[in-house]
Formats: C-alpha cells, structure tokens, sequence
C-alpha cells in the first residue's frame, strides 16, 4: 500500500517513513508543498499525510489543487490547534486531521480506516498465494492455516512480494521498498532478510514459494513441481 507524506519537518517526516514502511507500507516522502502536489497528481497513492505550514504551498493550496483533480484520502497533519484551521482543512476536501503532537499507532489506525473506506486505493487489503495467506492490514500471515511468526520487516517482505506475485523482483527493487530508496544495494541485508524470511514460509512445508532466480532476484510464486 503506497503512501505519501508531505512534511517539510526533518525529523517528523524521517520518523514517519521509518514507522510507516516497518508497518509494511510503500512510502515517499515530498519536503515542500510544490514537490508533494507534483507526486500527489504524478502518482496513485491508497492515502496522503499532508501537513499544513509547508513551503511554497502551503497544505491548503495543495488540497485545494489536488481536489480539482483528484480525490485521493488525505489526512491533514500540523501543530495547529484552533478549530478554525481544522474546519478549513475538512471544507476544502481533507478526510481527516490529527493534531501535532500525534501518536503514531493512532495515525496507522487512521491510515487504515481511510483505505477501508476508499477501497485501499486500488490494492487489495488481502493477498494469497496457493496456501499463503495474509492480511496486510492486521499484518497476519498464515500458511495451510498456520500462523507465520514474522518480525515486523520480515512482514513488510513478504508483503512486498506478494503484492507483486509471479513478477521477479531484483536486490536493488526489494531495498527500495522495504528499507529504504537510498539503501546500499552492495550490502547483503536483502540475502539475509530473505533466508531468515523464507526458512518460516517454505521451511516447515514441503511446497516451496519463494523462489531465487540467479542474477536477476527473487519471486514469490506456486509452481508445479
């Protein structure tokens, strides 16, 4: 599920992308107004973090463009308090406003009911695969009925592959998603995260789903023996 989050606040936004991707979410991050609506209007995204006190736009005006053309969830995140600010942001088309300083388990519940609402903006909110399966928002993986005792990037994994099932995904793509866009590709954290991954998913059965396909990455997929 991908999000976008538009703070021009350093660590703010640092800490919701490190949150926000162990969750198991695809996110990208914009650091001014002007930037967010280009991603915003470019790209489909399930939900939009958007702050208010931003550079070159303002969350006001980057709501106001993006309604024009769009109806994407937006979440409208800023430290101010007065009514009148929140009363704006919602007459303008925002799904929901949170306050600064937020809890963040509260955002993701917020987050998550804004794509139950809207239909998950186009992913599915459950994947399976032959006999895997998993529930990306109660962040649940069972397979043949076996709870799958996944740490939380390990989940975050997983999801990432089975989103994309049947389609090889390379090194370099994985660290993208999963940790993050300027991660290292030369380190081997992605080979070591996948044999950890793949001995609680194929380890105990004898069907194997998880697939290394030599100097190209991996696929998540049910092949016939």
């Amino acid at each position: 599920m991908r999000v976008l989050i538009i703070e021009d606040e350093e660590k703010t936004a640092d800490y919701l992308h490190r949150g926000l991707t162990e969750q198991g979410y695809t996110v990208d991050v914009a650091r001014d107004g002007i930037e967010g609506l280009h991603l915003a209007m470019e790209s489909d995204y399930a939900v939009i973090v958007l702050d208010v006190m931003l550079p070159g736009l303002d969350g006001f005006g980057v709501l106001r463009a993006l309604r024009a053309r769009k109806q994407t969830p937006v979440i409208m995140l800023t430290a101010r308090e007065r009514v009148e600010d929140r009363v704006r942001g919602l007459r303008e088309g925002a799904d929901d406003y949170l306050g600064k300083p937020f809890s963040f388990l509260e955002l993701v519940a917020r987050l998550q009911a804004l794509t139950r609402r809207s239909g998950g903006g186009h992913e599915p909110v459950q994947v399976t695969v032959d006999d895997l399966w998993i529930d990306l928002i109660s962040r649940k993986a069972t397979r043949a009925g076996t709870r799958l005792d996944l740490t939380a990037k390990e989940f975050s994994l997983l999801s990432v592959l089975a989103r994309r099932q049947g389609q090889i995904l390379s090194k370099t793509s994985i660290a993208e998603m999963v940790w993050d866009i300027n991660f290292d590709s030369d380190a081997n954290v992605v080979e070591v995260a996948i044999k950890r991954l793949r001995a609680k998913l194929d380890g105990p059965f004898e069907h194997k789903l998880l697939h290394t396909i030599r100097g190209m990455g991996y696929v998540l997929e049910r092949r016939s023996v």
